[in-house]
């Protein structure tokens, strides 16, 4: 953004205008605005009428953006350009759920004919094990399947799976990922060896957390059936065949992906294949060909007409002019509990960025806090602060049309909160409304002098709303490319690069340097006087 003050500066002086404006106002003077600020893509409708913005507003996010050139950026993005500079790789989640005969090409080969060797493989493995043909080392056919895997070798699949909960007609899918022991003891203390796989969800095959819980796992396989079982227990999804194979998994129990495939963007690919186990891999397709809808609209439609442009120019929009630092994702479907942690990680890690693709250090806000919880858990935990806090933080809010139980006395009511949320961090309630209201009740005058700065709601508190037909796969995979292209979008107009991570690095080498220090080894008096305390009063009591 640094390279685009003109643009900036109209922006800024834009907000000043709005500053007093009340959406209520604004959806007063236009019978038309919903129509006029909202957008559809298939079975798939996105409002974001409550918001303030005019037309005037989209056209300068709209100029933003092109003078940022995201357009182009896209377009290299498809192209298989190495666009993650600080790693020298492409960025092709996108071809992971394309069905084109040909595709990008990296290091002069076409990536789809691999891609496709692995869906097909996918496709036979996944099925076999549905139909129990393929059986553990006693010749029982596997209930329980283990995922074990970490940050996105975990939560995309994780979540995805529980979205898709109605679907499932395969083996019981299960999810490992932290390292603290009451995971995996309590996940393995209620399955059964001979009727459990393993998924070692691990591009290096080294993720410490991954392969603590993996060496866990083997070793209670291994006591319960002996070492020979293990290579028909467990599943590597890795590019790394030595550790694999040193590991004692078989060569066809292994299942590859390729570097340009970011963690975080991984479920499209063999990390996906829980996903298989729980639903069939023809709805795994039906999940791919979802994402790839969104991709082909992302590509083709006018800024203005293009929905994760819209997302994320809204989203610029509060967070770089009006400096608002959090985003609540809030999903009126249970099967979406997941899913705003899973938005946390895409988003926060992408770019939750200090410096730009240069290097240099930037003079603007990056990524925002993302959270949520399902609504209508959340309206009683947190709805008090969207409505009366002091900090304006913006809501996406999510909804089926239809629910999959035919229970309408449940989702009639379910749709009626979401929609009356979002009406009321909109129109709020006035000093004059609360007084009025308190009046007609009968308070008396006393009381209601006391009561009414309490119960007044600013208002003007913006939303979207994303509403689509049914959760199935195709629209679950549509959601996720939302999401995705929107993330994009905002890193390549705040100028930095959206698919590296190189924050978590350092925690990381400085565990390895205190774990030895913990089990005695080493001495911690190299360590600051809080962190050589802290492992003193550790060692005390395991020790």
């Amino acid at each position: 953004m640094r390279n685009l003050p003109e643009h900036i500066k109209h922006l800024v002086a834009h907000r000043t205008e709005l500053e007093t404006l009340a959406m209520r106002d604004l959806f007063a003077s236009d019978p038309d605005r919903f129509d006029s600020f909202s957008l559809r893509l298939d079975t798939l409708l996105f409002d974001f009428s409550k918001n303030r913005v005019t037309s005037k507003t989209i056209d300068l996010l709209a100029g933003l953006a092109q003078a940022a050139a995201v357009e182009a950026r896209r377009d290299e993005m498809f192209s298989g350009a190495i666009i993650n500079e600080t790693e020298r790789r492409a960025v092709l989640h996108t071809a992971l759920r394309s069905f084109a005969e040909a595709g990008p090409v990296v290091d002069g080969r076409d990536v789809m004919p691999d891609i496709d060797a692995e869906r097909h493989r996918m496709d036979t493995f996944s099925g076999r094990i549905r139909a129990g043909d393929l059986k553990g080392a006693t010749g029982k056919p596997f209930r329980d399947v283990v995922n074990i895997g970490v940050g996105g070798s975990d939560l995309g699949p994780a979540f995805a799976t529980a979205a898709l909960s109605p679907y499932h007609d395969g083996p019981r899918l299960h999810f490992l990922s932290n390292m603290d022991g009451s995971h995996v003891h309590d996940m393995l203390d209620g399955l059964d060896p001979p009727e459990t796989l393993f998924l070692v969800a691990s591009k290096s095959f080294t993720t410490d957390e991954t392969m603590t819980n993996a060496a866990t796992a083997r070793s209670w396989l291994a006591d319960a059936l002996g070492e020979d079982a293990v290579g028909s227990h467990f599943v590597a999804l890795s590019t790394n065949l030595e550790a694999v194979s040193g590991f004692g998994i078989p060569e066809d129990r292994r299942f590859g992906f390729w570097d340009w495939v970011g963690g975080r963007y991984s479920l499209w690919s063999v990390i996906g294949l829980p996903i298989c186990l729980a639903i069939g891999y023809h709805r795994f397709q039906d999940f791919l060909a979802g994402a790839a809808s969104v991709d082909k609209h992302f590509q083709s439609a006018p800024i203005r007409e293009n929905i994760p442009f819209m997302m994320a120019l809204i989203g610029i929009w509060y967070r770089n002019i009006w400096s608002f630092a959090s985003h609540a994702v809030i999903p009126y479907d249970q099967r979406l509990a997941r899913f705003p942690a899973y938005l946390q990680q895409l988003d926060m890690e992408s770019n939750g960025k200090r410096v730009d693709r240069t290097g240099s250090l930037l003079s603007h806000a990056t990524g925002p806090v993302v959270w949520g919880e399902p609504g209508t858990n959340s309206q009683h935990a947190v709805f008090q602060l969207l409505h009366q806090g002091t900090d304006i933080i913006p809501v996406d809010f999510l909804l089926a049309l239809r629910d999959h139980e035919s229970l309408p006395e449940h989702h009639d009511k379910l749709a009626a909160n979401c929609f009356a949320q979002a009406e009321a961090l909109m129109v709020g309630r006035s000093e004059a409304e609360v007084r009025r209201d308190l009046q007609e009740s009968g308070m008396a005058d006393e009381d209601i002098a006391h009561l009414v700065p309490h119960k007044v709601m600013p208002g003007n508190r913006p939303s979207n709303m994303i509403i689509y037909e049914r959760l199935d796969p195709r629209t679950l995979g549509m959601l996720i490319a939302l999401y995705e292209h929107k993330v994009f979008v905002q890193g390549v107009i705040w100028g930095i690069n959206s698919f590296d991570q190189w924050g978590v690095e350092l925690g990381k080498k400085l565990a390895k340097e205190i774990l030895p220090m913990l089990r005695g080894t080493t001495s911690p008096e190299s360590r600051d006087a809080s962190t050589r305390g802290l492992i003193q009063a550790f060692m005390e009591k395991n020790r």
